[in-house]
């Protein structure tokens, strides 16, 4: 059964999740993405746990149940060094148990940005639909004087219609407009990840929808480029929307990412 704990994160209370396993092989470190919460990830943490796995994850500054305007993010920068006090929790209750990474699509950038901070201590780095390269949304938003009210449409996420109803319905999921204060953030944010370039040795696993309307592949694999080391894995699922975890043919993406963690955590030394 998963419990939660609360600390003092860069700018006020932040939650976090852990599901639990007795005797982990490696802890898996969620960030989930933008306007959503860790709660939605209750299924790939079981499956995780299932994997020999002890499993954390953060509801990031202005998202889910932590303190924080609503979706407001003005350093990214921030929202990693909160990730990292989740790790570093993690590694107090588990020393010497490797730790890999795992971030969805605002997720993606912000472990992405971990890596490149962090990534020494990491036995593997996981991109599910990641913001990273080019994402025309921003440019599209800022040079609009009003910001539209219009929430991420649900049909978008997932071939699953159930993912969107959920979706829809949970009242912790942001259904408003994006704030051009986190639309700065992310456009400074992507420019920092490109600045510093490759993540190195570390093993790396890229996941994404070939049909993301959302953060769509082409823009992603700008990124993928700048970030890839010298151990990159590729897996890219025809028909496949924005939540490769949530689509229908998530038992297929969750089985790679279990296979990664087998191949990474052997490898780490940890």
């Amino acid at each position: 059964m998963a419990t939660e704990f609360t600390f003092t994160g860069t700018r006020g209370g932040v939650v976090a999740r852990v599901w639990p396993h007795e005797r982990p092989r490696y802890v898996a470190l969620l960030v989930h993405g933008y306007g959503e919460h860790i709660g939605r990830y209750e299924h790939v943490a079981a499956h995780l746990v299932r994997h020999g796995a002890a499993v954390y994850g953060p509801d990031h500054l202005g998202h889910g149940r932590s303190e924080g305007e609503r979706v407001l993010i003005e350093d990214f920068e921030d929202v990693v060094t909160d990730v990292r006090a989740v790790e570093e929790r993690a590694r107090a209750d588990h020393p010497g148990v490797p730790v890999v990474l795992i971030g969805h699509s605002m997720g993606g950038l912000i472990a992405a940005r971990y890596a490149q901070r962090y990534g020494g201590g990491l036995a593997g780095l996981v991109l599910s639909g990641p913001v990273v390269g080019a994402w025309d949304v921003i440019g599209v938003l800022l040079a609009m004087d009003d910001l539209p009210d219009v929430p991420i449409d649900p049909a978008t996420l997932s071939r699953d219609p159930a993912v969107g109803a959920a979706y829809a319905e949970d009242p912790l999921v942001w259904h408003g407009p994006f704030k051009r204060a986190t639309l700065l953030a992310f456009a400074r944010a992507l420019d920092k990840i490109a600045e510093d370039g490759s993540v190195g040795e570390l093993p790396t696993l890229w996941v994404h929808g070939e049909d993301d309307q959302l953060v769509p592949l082409t823009g992603s694999r700008t990124g993928i480029e700048i970030l890839r080391g010298a151990d990159l894995t590729e897996r890219l699922y025809p028909g496949a929307r924005h939540e490769v975890l949530n689509e229908t043919n998530k038992d297929e993406v969750l089985a790679e990412i279990t296979a990664f963690a087998d191949r990474v955590i052997v490898g780490s030394g940890q």
